[in-house]
C-alpha cells in the first residue's frame, strides 16, 4: 500500500499501531533527529504504548551492517521494521526485515556472490518512509547491498515479498535534504525513468508512468537543488517521479548506466546517485549515436522515444517524428547542461582512473539497454566522465 502526500508522516504512528506492539526504527545519520521528526514519532508511539528500538546507518548499506543489526534483535524480533531515510536506509531496513526470520548471514542470499541460497520471502512486516527523491526503493522488491574495495561488489537480496508492506511518502521530509544529495538523487530518478522508458522490456504501462515522471523530474530537479529548496509543490513532483521510477524499473528494468553503476559502486566509495547522474548524459548520447548508425525500424523506435523526451525538455511536443534528429540533439544538450548546473562530480574525483576501466567493463552488463554496448564502448562512455 502506498500513502502519498505532504503531511502524511503524521499518519505513520497509526500504521505502526495496526501491526503490533513493538517496532524497530532505522534512520539515516542525524538529519531526522535534527529536524525533530524522530522525537515527534517516538513521543507519538509512547502514547500508544509501543515499544521502540532505534538504529541509525550511514552511507551505502553493507552485508556486515545488516548482519550486525539483525544479530541484536534475532532472538526476540520486533513486530515491524520501519526505515526512514534515503535509498540506502530503506535498503538496509528491507534487508533487516528479511533476515530477522533467518539464522544465517545475508551474504548467503545475495545474488551472484553468496552461497546461492534462495530466500523464501518470509519477513517481518516492513514500512518504507523515504526522505530523498532518488532510488524508488520504496516500490521495489530488492535490497542493494555493497562491499567496497578491490574485490568489492554491489548485489541484491531479492524476493517479490520484499516490496514494502507500506510506503509512506511525505514530500515535506525531503525539504531538508542537502542540495548536493537532492541533485544526485534527482538525476538518479531521471536516469531510472529514462532507462525504463527506453528499455527493451518497456510497455504502455511503464511508458505512461515514465513520461509524466520525466516531465516532473526535469521541471523540479534544478530549482529544488538550487534556489527553491523549500518549494513543496516541486518537491512533491520530484517525490512522485522517484516513486514511479521505482515502479517502472521493477517492471521494465534499466539500461547501461545501471549496468555500470553496480561495479563502479562496488570498487569505489561513490554515492549511487552521483554515478548515475555523472554518466546519464553521455550514456544517452552514445545510445543515440549507436542507434543512428544501426538504423532500421527497431532503432527508429527507440530514437523516437529519445526524441519525445527531448521534446518534453524543450516544451514543444509537435512534429516529433519529422524532427527526430533535432529533438535528440536537444535532449543530449539539455542533459549535459543539467549535469553542469547541478555540479555533479566526475568519476575521477573519487579515484577512478583510466587504468580501472577494463576491470569495471569486464563485469558490467547492458541490462535492458536499447542497444548493446561492447566492452570498449563501455570504457569510452566512462572515460568521458573521468
Amino acid at each position: 500500500m502506498i500513502k502519498f502526500g505532504p503531511g502524511y508522516f503524521k499518519r505513520l504512528p497509526g500504521l505502526i499501531v495496526e501491526q503490533g506492539k513493538d517496532v524497530l526504527v532505522i534512520s539515516g545519520g542525524s538529519s531526522l533527529k535534527k529536524s525533530g521528526r524522530l522525537d515527534e514519532l517516538l513521543e507519538s508511539l509512547k502514547d500508544y504504548s509501543i515499544k521502540v528500538f532505534t538504529e541509525s546507518v550511514r552511507g551505502e548499506p553493507s552485508p556486515d551492517i545488516v548482519d550486525e543489526i539483525v544479530e541484536r534483535y534475532r532472538k526476540s524480533p520486533p513486530g515491524m521494521v520501519v526505515a526512514i531515510g534515503g535509498g540506502s536506509v530503506i535498503d538496509t531496513g528491507k534487508a533487516v526485515s528479511a533476515m530477522l526470520t533467518k539464522n544465517s548471514s545475508v551474504m548467503d542470499y545475495l545474488e551472484g556472490v553468496g552461497a546461492g541460497i534462495v530466500h523464501d520471502g518470509e519477513k517481518v512486516p516492513f514500512i518504507a518512509v523515504p526522505t530523498t527523491s532518488g532510488t524508488g526503493s520504496e516500490a521495489t522488491k530488492n535490497a542493494v547491498l555493497s562491499r567496497v574495495g578491490r574485490d568489492g561488489f554491489k548485489k541484491s537480496l531479492r524476493h517479490d515479498n520484499f516490496i514494502p508492506d507500506f510506503a509512506l511518502l511525505d514530500p515535506e521530509l525531503t525539504v531538508s535534504c542537502p542540495s548536493e544529495v537532492t541533485a544526485a538523487s534527482g538525476l538518479d530518478t531521471l536516469t531510472q525513468l529514462m532507462g525504463s522508458y527506453t528499455s527493451t522490456e518497456a510497455s504502455p504501462l511503464t511508458d505512461s508512468l515514465t513520461l509524466k515522471g520525466i516531465e516532473y523530474a526535469i521541471e523540479a530537479v534544478v530549482p529544488v537543488s538550487t534556489d527553491q529548496p523549500g518549494n513543496l509543490e516541486l518537491r512533491t513532483k520530484l517525490a512522485y517521479a522517484s516513486l514511479v521510477s521505482g515502479i517502472s524499473l521493477a517492471n521494465a528494468g534499466l539500461g547501461i548506466v545501471h549496468g555500470l553503476a553496480s561495479p563502479v559502486g562496488g570498487f569505489f566509495e561513490i554515492p549511487h546517485g552521483v554515478i548515475c547522474g555523472t554518466l546519464l548524459a553521455e550514456a544517452v548520447a552514445l545510445n543515440i549515436e549507436l542507434l543512428q548508425e544501426k538504423g532500421g525500424a527497431e532503432a527508429d523506435y527507440y530514437l523516437q522515444k529519445y526524441a519525445r523526451v527531448g521534446a518534453i525538455i524543450s516544451g514543444n511536443s509537435e512534429n516529433i517524428a519529422a524532427e527526430k534528429e533535432r529533438y535528440c540533439k536537444v535532449l543530449i544538450s539539455q542533459l549535459r547542461e543539467l549535469v553542469d548546473i547541478l555540479r555533479i562530480p566526475r568519476l575521477g574525483e573519487y579515484g577512478v582512473s583510466e587504468a580501472d576501466l577494463d576491470r569495471i567493463a569486464e563485469i558490467s552488463g547492458n541490462k535492458n539497454n536499447p542497444v548493446q554496448l561492447s566492452r570498449e564502448q563501455m570504457k569510452f562512455l566512462m572515460k568521458k566522465r573521468l
